[in-house]
């Protein structure tokens, strides 16, 4: 019987690694998550390294060399990421018969620190700081890969979130009235005061590590692909919105993240009408993601009450938050 998806043994994984990669005897590796992608930690000696396994048919081969190469770039910028790493041969990706069928897999960089739910204002600034310095060096900077367009957001998703979602249901029908609003205001945006570029498009709190020296590494560029680079911006903003149940302290730490991004590059007036806008799309795609790979993601917990939580505490809260398809898409209350 064939499989659709399996997540392969870490203890028959240690020995590949180590000789792919030459390390030392005592290797061992260890699944650290099972997700879109299945992610094992690897220790050799005082080492520590992650070594990613690409899902069957979720990235093809030029997917993945175009973020080992949009890492190689931000890296060579001084930018802090958790980067690809070659082996013996000097090759970056490794193929691997899987039950399912072939598969890639990458060693990346461990990330020192830990992932922190909620952190300072000073570390928000600091990751805007980033933030801007990294599209400074990705603006321009095209890639192989997925441009995320208006459509691609937000008419593509929703047929994938259909089979889990009734069409008749008060989150369904929310969906459908915010993508017509949202494609009428992103469709008609000024598209000269766009900065276009790479996106990472999925920085958050889970995709980047703090030591406690207070030095922030971002890792995980899967999604990396084109499209404004206030994507980003607006994304971060949400996430931000989501983690801060207290008002007063989400707008002390956007105002602090955003200073810290435009000390480095102002953002255009534009660009900060459009930041609510951005991020509702980038929630569609996700949304409609998880549908997708359901066999390999989100099994154990997507159902009709997961999404429709997801989309009240999260989606819709921040649609209306920022008074989306009331007039036209309005800013939140932004310098």
């Amino acid at each position: 019987m064939p499989a659709s998806s399996a997540i392969l043994s870490a203890a028959h994984l240690a020995p590949f690694v180590q000789q792919q990669y030459a390390l030392g005897h005592e290797t061992t590796c260890q699944l650290i998550k099972a997700g879109v992608n299945h992610t094992y930690l690897v220790t050799a000696g005082d080492k520590r390294f992650v070594f990613r396994i690409y899902s069957l048919n979720w990235r093809t081969r030029t997917d993945i060399t175009e973020e080992i190469r949009l890492l190689k770039h931000v890296r060579k910028g001084g930018i802090p990421v958790s980067y690809a790493l070659p082996d013996a041969s000097g090759q970056y990706v490794q193929e691997i018969d899987a039950p399912e069928g072939l598969r890639y897999g990458v060693l990346f960089s461990f990330a020192e620190g830990q992932k922190i739910l909620t952190f300072s204002e000073e570390r928000h600034e600091e990751m805007g700081r980033i933030m801007a310095r990294l599209h400074q060096l990705t603006e321009g900077f095209a890639l192989d890969r997925a441009t995320y367009t208006p459509t691609y957001l937000l008419v593509d998703s929703l047929p994938k979130i259909a089979p889990f979602l009734p069409a008749d249901s008060p989150e369904m029908q929310f969906l459908q009235t915010a993508q017509a609003s949202l494609l009428t205001e992103l469709t008609n945006a000024d598209q000269t005061q766009l900065r276009q570029g790479a996106l990472h498009l999925d920085i958050w709190f889970d995709n980047l590590n703090i030591d406690p020296a207070g030095t922030i590494t971002l890792f995980d560029f899967d999604f990396c692909g084109n499209g404004p680079l206030a994507t980003d911006v607006g994304y971060y903003l949400m996430q931000l919105h989501s983690t801060e149940a207290d008002e007063a302290e989400f707008r002390r730490k956007k105002d602090r993240f955003l200073a810290g991004y435009e000390s480095v590059r102002p953002l255009s007036a534009e660009e900060k009408r459009l930041l609510p806008a951005l991020s509702m799309g980038v929630y569609f795609f996700f949304l409609g993601v998880q549908c997708e790979r359901f066999d390999n993601w989100s099994n154990v917990f997507l159902n009709e009450l997961h999404l429709t939580r997801l989309i009240n505490l999260r989606v819709k809260r921040w649609y209306d938050f920022n008074g989306l398809g009331v007039d036209r898409c309005l800013p939140i209350a932004l310098p």
